[in-house]
């Protein structure tokens, strides 16, 4: 894998969307009283930062939040492991994307594989262009693609699948580049 430029960087899980069942997930929007609770995740962040988000609107509009005036970028690459559109319940969604975070693929869900890709593609590339204005990046993501990206990389304790378990909506991660550790910081 291509290094990461920078000293550290930060990945936001998204707070939470409005969940409709009628839509598919990547299509949910943030939900209004979310809102706040994105904007303090703001306090963490080292400015001047570079802002990008997935194209899913409930990840861009939180780091939008966490951005304030500043412009956010968008990349198709950061968003969430593509899945099959059915409603599963908190329980059934909750048991697969466990198994998946743990090494498991399942059916019609993107390989663990193809996210690694596409995510590492994306944070490298970022990377460098917030190496180049010296910003720090900051990433506005999900749960689950993230997760599989740096447990591809880095140490993530106790172990991938309960680091996702712990992840909270907002939530942001810190990875320090130089020591590579992993750090939640909101809770």
């Amino acid at each position: 894998m291509t290094a990461v430029q920078g000293e550290r960087l930060f990945l936001v899980r998204h707070a939470m969307p409005a969940v409709d069942p009628g839509v598919p997930a990547e299509q949910w929007q943030l939900a209004q009283e979310s809102r706040v609770a994105a904007r303090l995740i703001r306090l963490h962040v080292k400015h001047p930062a570079y802002y990008v988000a997935s194209t899913e609107p409930k990840a861009a509009q939180t780091m939008q939040e966490i951005a304030g005036a500043q412009r956010v970028v968008t990349d198709d690459d950061l968003t969430e492991v593509h899945r099959p559109h059915v409603w599963l319940t908190d329980a059934d969604y909750r048991g697969a994307a466990l198994a998946y975070a743990g090494g498991e693929c399942p059916d019609g869900w993107e390989s663990r594989e193809r996210v690694v890709e596409r995510f590492d593609a994306a944070v490298v590339r970022h990377a460098a262009a917030a190496s180049e204005r010296g910003q720090t990046l900051v990433i506005g993501t999900h749960g689950l693609a993230p997760t599989v990206w740096m447990a591809s990389r880095y140490r993530l304790d106790p172990d991938p699948a309960r680091f996702w378990a712990g992840l909270r909506f907002p939530d942001i991660v810190e990875i320090d580049l130089g020591t590579e550790t992993v750090s939640c910081l909101a809770h």
